[in-house]
């Protein structure tokens, strides 16, 4: 019988956003560390599948720096920005993502869209338009309602269904792990499912949390 052939990931050109996890919001957003636990997860689970990430942070001299508990999870970030639009879609990281009609490879083919996951802050306001700006140009935009809020929470399902109407995937942080993969016999399998397995309580502690407002 012949060898079957080596897996692929079922998301071919991921990359995780983190937007604006800063530390003077920590007492003004609803469920702040609970966001928090989700995005260590997601960052750790990047390290394992050597995702790019981005980060931003708002007005950074103002509203400080991005939370100690991710610190040294972004440190390789390919893009580490401040900003004062709310759209992480700024010059620092457009470039990275390009409109996918109008965009070509050097060998003169089109670029495939990015498979783009965000997590952070706020719901309605900077993680809205940054999936907005990010399907305007063509990509697959996934929102992890496990790792983002807001300082209100009723603003939380509004801009959800917001999010869906625009095409964009509203989903949580292990659907969208076991989607990225998408076949157990990729060579980081088993260590994702130790992660999510060693991660299980601080998930269920996430969604029990979150999920009562965004349904």
């Amino acid at each position: 019988m012949a060898d079957k052939p080596t897996p692929s990931r079922r998301l071919q050109n991921p990359a995780i956003f983190v937007c604006d996890l800063q530390e003077k919001f920590r007492n003004a957003i609803w469920q702040f560390d609970k966001i928090v636990l989700t995005s260590q997860k997601v960052l750790r689970a990047a390290k394992i599948l050597n995702l790019p990430l981005y980060v931003t942070t708002q007005n950074g001299s103002k509203l400080g720096p991005i939370v100690p508990e991710i610190q040294e999870l972004v440190g390789d970030a390919v893009v580490t920005a401040d900003k004062t639009r709310f759209s992480m879609m700024i010059p620092e990281i457009e470039p990275h993502f390009p409109h996918v009609l109008s965009s070509t490879s050097v060998a003169g083919t089109q670029k495939p869209p990015r498979e783009v996951v965000i997590v952070g802050i706020e719901s309605h306001i900077c993680i809205t338009q940054t999936a907005m700006d990010l399907r305007a140009r063509g990509h697959k935009v996934y929102v992890l309602a496990d790792a983002v809020s807001s300082c209100n929470p009723q603003e939380i399902p509004l801009a959800f269904d917001r999010l869906r109407a625009e095409g964009v995937t509203v989903t949580t942080s292990e659907s969208w792990l076991y989607e990225l993969m998408g076949d157990a016999r990729i060579a980081e399998f088993r260590d994702i499912a130790k992660l999510v397995k060693e991660t299980g309580q601080d998930t269920k502690t996430a969604l029990g949390a979150l999920m009562s407002s965004k349904i």
